[in-house]
């Protein structure tokens, strides 16, 4: 029970921001009106999936400090998860985007540069799959990793902001304040966002037990 408590916690947590963000009141605003409760959906998601590739990020860094294919092993996973994490915020903006812009994609700025980074990302997975030798792959992983991470922060949060956007806190739009998010909503949407990133940390964990099981041979081999 220890060692859940973090696990019971996701599991409230979420369970409000699901009840909760259907059911209660809202704001009435201007275009957005009942689609503002994607608000604690969408928006966690982008929150839980930068979360992760920034785990993924230092244990990409720890192995090619250590060379521990362990590392490289929740290197991975972190990436994973946080490619789920993104798909499933890249479907939840378009469907936003339908009600409220008038169009599923706009080409806008931030738009663009969400599905870059994770077509990045994808890459460096295609690339991993391509290298048949354990450390090789995990060397060049690894190494692309911190590629894809350096080109992330621009292009999530500096790029957009150069040029205008319809994303709040972007191209001069403010962000995080009265005009883009009433202060009623704010409770309900940093649960969520709690909730989201430990639940991204629950799935991972899963997925680096599982990998461990399987790639315990190369793993001996590799420590002996």
């Amino acid at each position: 029970m220890r060692k859940s408590w973090w696990k019971i916690l996701c599991v409230l947590l979420l369970t409000f921001a699901f009840v909760g963000g259907l059911l209660l009141p809202v704001p009435e605003m201007f275009i957005l009106n009942e689609t503002i409760r994607n608000l604690f959906f969408h928006v966690p998601m982008w929150f839980g999936m930068i979360i992760l590739f920034t785990a993924s990020l230092v244990y990409s860094i720890r192995y090619l400090r250590k060379g521990n294919l362990v590392d490289d092993i929740y290197a991975l996973q972190f990436i994973n998860t946080g490619l789920l994490f993104g798909t499933l915020g890249l479907i939840t903006g378009m469907e936003w985007a339908q009600f409220t812009w008038g169009a599923a994609w706009s080409n806008d700025p931030k738009e663009l540069s969400a599905a870059i980074c994770m077509l990045i990302y994808f890459a460096t997975l295609a690339l991993r799959s391509s290298v048949n030798d354990p450390d090789k792959r995990a060397k060049l992983g690894a190494v692309f990793n911190v590629f894809a991470y350096a080109l992330l922060i621009p292009l999530l949060f500096v790029l957009p902001r150069l040029t205008d956007s319809l994303h709040p806190g972007n191209g001069g739009n403010p962000g995080f304040n009265t005009k883009d998010m009433a202060p009623e909503l704010r409770p309900t949407f940093y649960i969520a966002v709690l909730g989201w990133i430990l639940l991204g940390v629950w799935i991972t964990s899963l997925r680096i037990r599982f990998s461990l099981l399987i790639k315990k041979d190369i793993l001996h081999e590799n420590n002996a």
